[in-house]
């Protein structure tokens, strides 16, 4: 078996998943100055948690049903992020205020949570190549018996 092989249900997630996190983590980054102002609107109101919970829960788990495989960087990262969505989904449906204390406290920390972003947008760029690029050519497969072949013998 070929440890390269990308699955095609790998191409497909990275094709969507690579440039939302691409657009998503260069947007945190550009938008850096918002981010106390925007954590402290999600915070003010209960219902922005429920609802962006249960979003983020749902893509998570559909990511996780749909994608099992863990072979090779790609694969590897579609489903860490899975993962990640599906325990983000939880917190803010089961325990709003500690991923709001956490949120808080990343915010705090304005040079760890860009440092996220930035590898955020890089491992989007990395899923938009892999779903984006061109699919390697397949070696044509000759039949060593054909006719117009000469013989050696």
């Amino acid at each position: 078996m070929n440890t390269t092989h990308v699955q095609p249900r790998t191409y497909a997630f990275a094709r969507v998943l690579g440039p939302f996190l691409a657009i998503l983590g260069t947007a945190t980054v550009a938008r850096g100055s918002e981010m106390r102002a925007l954590l402290d609107g999600f915070e003010s109101n209960p219902a922005w948690a429920w609802m962006s919970g249960t979003i983020v829960l749902l893509i998570g788990i559909v990511i996780v049903a749909l994608h099992p495989y863990w072979r090779g960087a790609p694969a590897a990262t579609v489903s860490a992020l899975g993962w990640m969505l599906t325990a983000r989904g939880l917190l803010l449906v089961a325990f709003p205020g500690v991923f709001m204390k956490a949120a808080d406290a990343t915010i705090g920390m304005s040079s760890a949570w860009m440092s996220a972003s930035i590898l955020v947008a890089a491992a989007g760029a990395y899923l938009t190549y892999v779903g984006w690029r061109p699919a390697p050519a397949q070696p044509v497969r000759s039949d060593a018996t054909s006719r117009d072949l000469p013989s050696a013998a």
